[in-house]
């Protein structure tokens, strides 16, 4: 499993967001899994804590340990290591946080019992205000868009405003036209990709894939972003790819553009 020492999991991860002064900060905690600080919002974007075959990071806290730290929980998409049954079940439990996830996959989330006016299900070009943040839904494109007969997106990405930033964690995509043209009414602080591409030999087993880290790069490269975030690479060995490549690929084509590639559970303020 990919564990360095440094790593802080449970109590000890949550004391520091608690303790975090920044206005806005990040917590990676591996594949698409974010702790999001900003002011008094914090927030979980697709957080992973089933046990699995074949899972390189271990889970990193359990819903007893965010209670009473996080006001809201954002799911991208059906998968579960993004609609994580564990972790929804667990977080609806054991915290008041409120959930955002994609309209298409309402009744999935309220069998897990985050539902009623803890649940704000939504569809592309929504926004709502949620757990202390402002969030727009942006459709992705999970290789297909695989819309709905009435019209539902199931995979979605979030813009996220709060205490004066912006970010964009995109769930699971790839390039689709118009992607960039969406996202450039905003200026990013930060910007979280998918980097593990998509080829042949993963799809034709189900593993559904994303854009190839020159694509994220192309994409951060031509909107306005301080701080751009490789992300879905680590976790499993059958899906993953070097962020070192990315970064180096941005340093060449994107002269001074910042990337950020650490161990999880780094505080990264932005």
């Amino acid at each position: 499993m990919l564990r360095s020492p440094a790593v802080k999991t449970g109590k000890e991860l949550f004391d520091d967001v608690r303790s975090c002064a920044a206005p806005a900060a990040f917590w990676w905690l591996g594949q698409a899994t974010f702790i999001i600080k900003m002011g008094s919002a914090v927030i979980l974007i697709d957080p992973f804590l089933s046990p699995m075959e074949g899972r390189r990071v271990p889970a990193l806290f359990a819903g007893t340990d965010a209670r009473g730290v996080v006001t809201a929980v954002l799911c991208t998409h059906d998968h579960d290591d993004h609609i994580d049954p564990l972790a929804v079940r667990q977080l609806s439990a054991e915290t008041d946080a409120v959930f955002v996830a994609p309209r298409a996959h309402r009744a999935r989330m309220e069998s897990l019992g985050a539902k009623g006016a803890r649940l704000f299900a939504v569809n592309d070009g929504e926004t709502v205000s949620a757990g202390g943040v402002t969030v727009h839904a942006v459709k992705s494109c999970h290789e297909m868009f695989d819309m709905t007969p009435d019209g539902l997106f199931p995979y979605m990405g979030y813009v996220v405003q709060g205490a004066g930033k912006t970010l964009y964690h995109s769930g699971d995509t790839v390039w689709w036209e118009g992607l960039q043209a969406r996202l450039s009414r905003w200026r990013f602080d930060a910007l979280m990709l998918p980097i593990n591409g998509r080829d042949a030999r993963r799809l034709s087993t189900g593993c559904i894939g994303n854009m190839v880290y020159q694509e994220a790069a192309d994409l951060a490269g031509g909107l306005d972003v301080a701080l751009t975030v490789p992300m879905h690479y680590d976790m499993f060995a059958h899906n993953a790819e070097d962020p070192s490549l990315f970064a180096s690929y941005v340093k060449v084509k994107y002269p001074g553009r910042a990337v950020w590639v650490g161990p999880h559970t780094t505080r990264v303020p932005f």
